[in-house]
């Protein structure tokens, strides 16, 4: 195990599962205390014990991001744990499929409440405590190809959470300069992930056919990306946006790759 971080304490949202899993175990395994959140009780837990197992310091806490109170009690238990936070990974989001036809303003508030509302609660708390710890901290969002650069059917109101972080971020990060806060996003392509496990070999030869390394990304490429965001060598990037997507979104059109 190596101890980059060692005493830092990283806060990951949305870690029960999938990228915010691997998340949460690179950032452990690099010797940081990682409070692993997820409104799902269970799977927090089960990171978190798969973190101690290896040998890494955890702790699981419940949260549901949507909630302005359930996300100052997270910022409560990181206090209470490690003393406060160094690093935020505001990575939770929902990504549920429905066209604008027959989408409701119920889908709309759901997914915006989430991902959007979720991440400046978030945000919020943990740059208060960041500043009254003296400054300095790393805030990072998960975004996403899908909104910033390129669309989806079924997925309008995700893809505008993920631009709308953006914006978000831009003027973060002016605000939180002064006191020695960064923020930054990763923005994913297509990630190997649970989500994946029920499309069909199919559909995934298709997905990998329009990346030019030709296949999918893994979470760890996800979570390193992270990892540098939130590293003292990143000290002088802030409100900057990282692609991660092997490549994806820069064919013009298909022919491209033939």
């Amino acid at each position: 195990m190596n101890q980059r971080f060692s005493e830092r304490s990283v806060v990951v949202t949305g870690a029960g599962k999938g990228i915010g899993r691997t998340i949460a175990r690179v950032f452990a395994h690099e010797g940081a205390r990682v409070l692993v959140v997820d409104r799902d009780a269970e799977a927090a837990a089960e990171t978190a014990r798969a973190i101690i197992e290896a040998g890494g310091q955890a702790v699981a806490c419940a949260t549901d991001v949507s909630q302005r109170a359930e996300v100052e009690a997270m910022v409560g238990e990181a206090m209470t744990h490690f003393g406060g936070i160094d690093v935020l990974v505001a990575n939770a989001g929902i990504f549920p499929s429905v066209s604008i036809e027959e989408m409701t303003e119920a889908d709309w508030d759901q997914v915006h409440d989430v991902n959007l509302k979720g991440a400046f609660f978030c945000v919020k708390a943990a740059a208060a405590l960041m500043r009254r710890q003296g400054g300095g901290g790393r805030i990072l969002l998960t975004s996403s190809i899908t909104g910033p650069i390129t669309g989806f059917p079924g997925w309008a109101h995700y893809g505008a959470t993920k631009a709308g972080m953006l914006g978000f971020m831009r003027t973060a990060a002016i605000e939180f300069a002064r006191t020695g806060i960064t923020i930054n996003a990763v923005l994913p392509g297509n990630i190997r992930t649970e989500g994946l496990t029920d499309v069909g070999a199919e559909y995934l030869r298709k997905m990998e056919a329009s990346i030019p390394l030709g296949c999918l990304g893994e979470p760890e490429d996800i979570a390193y990306a992270m990892l540098f965001l939130a590293s003292d060598e990143a000290r002088y990037i802030t409100g900057q946006t990282l692609v991660v997507d092997g490549g994806q979104t820069l064919p013009e059109s298909s022919l491209a790759l033939e």
